[in-house]
């Protein structure tokens, strides 16, 4: 025992090297598999991004809205709705697309939604713009 303890070998410096290199492209293909799946993550739910382009207001029962896509997924619409506070929207029934089935082609599609909705000037309105997937886009303007 005394002999083992008193010994000066160890391992040889190929051997150490070479678990070195094992180790060191283990932790590599950890960390790459990791940041493939955040990445991935990421991306998805950046597919649809809605962002308000303009509106119009023309006449006292009708309101035009313009809803871009810059995301990389092509969006439908799903939902609209219209309040004088944001926590007290309610939900529009009566809306007509322009394209026709309210769809918003990714990176810079446009879709224009009229919606018959009686609004009273200088009153501040709260929208919120729901795809069928996706965040929704939610905004607020005063009627002129």
């Amino acid at each position: 025992m005394k002999n083992m303890l008193r010994s000066k070998r160890g391992i040889s410096p190929i051997l150490a090297t070479l678990l070195l290199v094992v180790i060191a492209v283990a932790a590599i293909v950890v960390t790459y598999a990791w940041v493939m799946t955040y990445m991935n993550a990421l991306t998805e739910q950046a597919g649809v991004s809605l962002k308000y382009e303009a509106m119009s207001w023309p006449t006292n029962a009708t309101i035009k809205l313009y809803v871009s896509n810059a995301g990389t997924s092509d969006a439908t619409i799903d939902r609209v709705y219209i309040g004088t506070s944001s926590s007290n929207l309610d939900r529009q029934t009566s809306l007509t697309y322009e394209p026709l089935n309210g769809a918003v082609a990714a990176q810079g599609g446009l879709v224009s939604v009229t919606i018959d909705y009686s609004w009273l000037t200088g009153t501040m309105y709260y929208f919120r713009v729901v795809p069928k997937v996706g965040p929704p886009l939610e905004f607020n303007f005063r009627a002129p």
